[in-house]
């Protein structure tokens, strides 16, 4: 098949699965072109060696990469809403100038925000009629609420009036949790359009584990590894630690980089955690999978208040299953349940961590052993159900590239 894959986000920028997906295809027979933004995520601006004259095409593992003009992001405020219409407004000159002479098969959307990526590829359909098969990260509007706390009404039900316009043109949407369903059906009736298909992980068992890692203080050691910003909900793990200081055994680990580091530097050093509490900042990828070896459990958290983070699965939690360490969680129904199906760790509401103390202090640390199977019991739900392969599998069955 020929596959014209969309997205504002490719290599080399990290922690998106688009390039997996474009190169995957390609090794099982397939053609595929990918028009992408100039990389500039996460840190705001164009990554060294790519810019407005520079590596506007390549080839990459086989992929046929062409960048359409977009803005930095910068570190939000407006250049963040400047930067997503750039990508559509290029990327659409792009379809009507270069892409629309060619024939593809299947048009994929990758969505993590915003929802807009879909556009050229609408603009695509018109002209030549393809299928698009839109891939759902995030949730618009709902995004908009939970991670750019944006509260105007009217501007929340213009978006969600250009959702339901994309999504009434779109053949499949793919939701990556089985509870985003609920969502997508809130804006209208897309019951015959929607398909379950889960984010994949790299495998945190099998990497490279020979890593060098900072010496860790004794103890047992709970980590966060990921991104640290306003969604993680950093508050309700702050006092998490702090209802469980008195258990001098219990070590604190945050690796990662995000907006609300700071203030969690700023409440360990405020509250006198930092004989428990660590703040390790950002690593290579390469190093992930030693880092996560050396958990003996792992946490994860989401802010209440926003249906958008209380029906998603964070893509965390299945690197966290596939590392075979089992999982504290504050998250809404969404991962709550998947936890629950996969008996690999123990969930409360977010928010709750009085709740998660409770399991903590009387589960988790009175029966440590039979706490850690259940981090097998997600690395066998991981090794059924979240492998690349498998994954791509079940996408060449539903675009009919098998």
């Amino acid at each position: 098949m020929r596959v014209l894959l969309i997205t504002q986000y490719f290599y080399p920028e990290n922690n998106f699965r688009s390039t997996e997906m474009a190169t995957e295809l390609v090794k099982r027979g397939h053609s595929v072109d990918a028009l992408v933004g100039i990389p500039n995520y996460p840190k705001g601006r164009y990554f060294e060696g790519y810019g407005i004259f520079k590596k506007r095409h390549e080839v990459l593992d086989g992929v046929n990469v062409y960048r359409t003009f977009q803005t930095p992001r910068g570190k939000g405020g407006w250049r963040l809403p400047i930067n997503y219409f750039s990508f559509v407004i290029f990327a659409c000159l792009r379809i009507l100038f270069q892409f629309a002479w060619r024939k593809y098969d299947a048009v994929i959307v990758y969505e993590p925000s915003p929802v807009f990526q879909a556009i050229p590829a609408i603009l695509y359909k018109k002209l030549r009629k393809a299928p698009i098969y839109f891939w759902i990260m995030d949730i618009w509007p709902d995004a908009m609420m939970s991670g750019g706390g944006i509260k105007n009404k009217r501007l929340l039900d213009s978006v969600a009036k250009v959702v339901r316009w994309i999504y009434n043109r779109c053949d499949r949407l793919m939701v990556c949790s089985k509870r985003m369903a609920d969502s997508v059906v809130e804006q209208g009736d897309y019951r015959d359009k929607l398909l379950y298909f889960p984010n994949w992980s790299e495998d945190m068992k099998k990497g490279d584990l020979s890593y060098p890692l900072p010496e860790f203080v004794d103890g047992y050691r709970i980590m966060m590894i990921g991104n640290l910003g306003k969604s993680q909900n950093l508050d309700a793990v702050a006092l998490l630690i702090k209802e469980l200081s008195d258990l001098k055994d219990l070590k604190w680990y945050f690796v990662g980089d995000g907006s609300e580091r700071g203030w969690l530097d700023n409440y360990i050093k405020e509250n006198s955690l930092q004989d428990c509490a660590f703040t390790l900042g950002r690593f290579p990828y390469e190093a992930m999978p030693s880092m996560h070896q050396a958990a003996d459990a792992l946490i994860l958290a989401l802010r209440p208040g926003f249906k958008h983070l209380e029906r998603i699965v964070p893509s965390r939690l299945q690197s966290y299953m596939s590392a075979g360490k089992p999982v504290l969680a504050m998250l809404g129904v969404g991962g709550k349940e998947l936890i629950e199906e996969a008996d690999c760790g123990y969930a409360v509401e977010p928010g709750n961590y009085m709740a998660l103390a409770d399991i903590i202090r009387n589960k988790v640390l009175k029966d440590k052993e039979t706490f850690a199977l259940k981090g097998q019991n997600g690395r066998a739900y991981f090794e059924n159900n979240f492998t690349m392969n498998k994954c791509i599998d079940n996408l060449c069955e539903i675009i009919g590239a098998n």
